[in-house]
């Protein structure tokens, strides 16, 4: 099978040697997103909810380099800086996902990049 790299235009590049998404086939790998404001490369300034509508933001978009979008995300996982934000996080994430949500892991982890409260990661499957 033939790998594609994604390159959205509309979310952060990696911060890092990884690629933002892999196609491969039909099914479509997700790097995590941070709250990276794409148009200036830094973490955006708010609390776990604000990070989160970002994290979601910057996930739209590198579906939609990808000719997919919020539906066809088959699973997630969270990364959390603490466990304690999963209520403020699962509010924002379920109003992404309101109907048919995918399966998903929620992880607390003792640091995330640049500082980040929360990180999300993703495969989407195209129909």
């Amino acid at each position: 099978m033939q790998r594609q790299i994604i390159k959205a235009p509309d979310a952060p590049a990696a911060i890092g040697p990884y690629s933002q998404a892999v196609l491969v086939g039909d099914t479509l790998y997700v790097s995590g997103q941070i709250a990276l404001d794409p148009a200036t490369g830094q973490l955006i300034q708010g609390d776990v909810r604000a990070q989160t509508e970002r994290v979601l933001a910057n996930l739209r978009a590198v579906l939609v380099a990808a000719g997919l979008s919020m539906p066809d995300v088959v699973r997630t996982t969270i990364f959390l800086a603490n466990i304690e934000d999963f209520a403020a996080v699962n509010e924002v994430y379920g109003l992404a996902f309101s109907t048919n949500p995918p399966a998903r892991s929620t992880i607390q982890a003792a640091q995330l990049p640049r500082g980040a409260l929360v990180e999300i990661d993703a495969i989407a499957v195209k129909e």
